[in-house]
């Protein structure tokens, strides 16, 4: 099977841009209603652009993958909206809270944004620094620095403190 991406494809009938959809030619973000410039359209645009930088930016997704994004962003601004709106004591109806999140969390997983773990230093890693870069050196309490060196060499120590030969 073969795999294109959007750059690789070109429109099945090139047409002029007088015949195409305003919102095709990127004039104005929906077929109807509202001019874009309003605070739900610019979070809307934002959460648009966020979105496909993460599957490697609008250049480099598909028609489908747009689609999907569109649909994701204008479901998280509503649930934002009712965030917002628990936030002041308002009430929502969780069962449609629930079932959006739910649905967002669908289509994110459809395009394949996913939480990544990230490597967290504990802080024993933390705690563990190499000699050089702490102050004083890591010879602990009560032994010099040559000491901590030999321990931590594994050499054994003999009854007076000082490192088997």
């Amino acid at each position: 099977m073969l795999e294109s991406t959007a750059l690789d494809r070109a429109p099945s009938v090139a047409r002029p841009s007088k015949i195409r959809s305003a919102v095709t030619n990127g004039r104005r973000l929906f077929v109807e209603g509202g001019d874009g410039r309003g605070p739900w359209a610019r979070r809307w645009r934002d959460l648009v652009e966020l979105h496909a930088n993460d599957l490697g930016g609008m250049d480099f997704i598909s028609a489908a993958q747009l689609a999907l994004i569109r649909r994701a962003s204008t479901i998280e601004i509503e649930l934002e909206q009712q965030e917002a709106r628990l936030s002041v004591g308002e009430e929502v109806d969780i069962e449609t809270f629930g079932r959006m999140s739910g649905h967002l969390r669908r289509l994110l997983e459809t395009l394949g944004i996913r939480r990544e773990a990230r490597q967290v230093e504990t802080l024993a890693d933390y705690l563990d620094v190499a000699p050089d870069d702490q102050v004083g050196g890591d010879a602990g309490p009560g032994r010099d620095e040559s000491e901590a060196e030999t321990a931590e060499l594994g050499q054994p120590e003999n009854a007076s403190g000082e490192a088997a030969s």
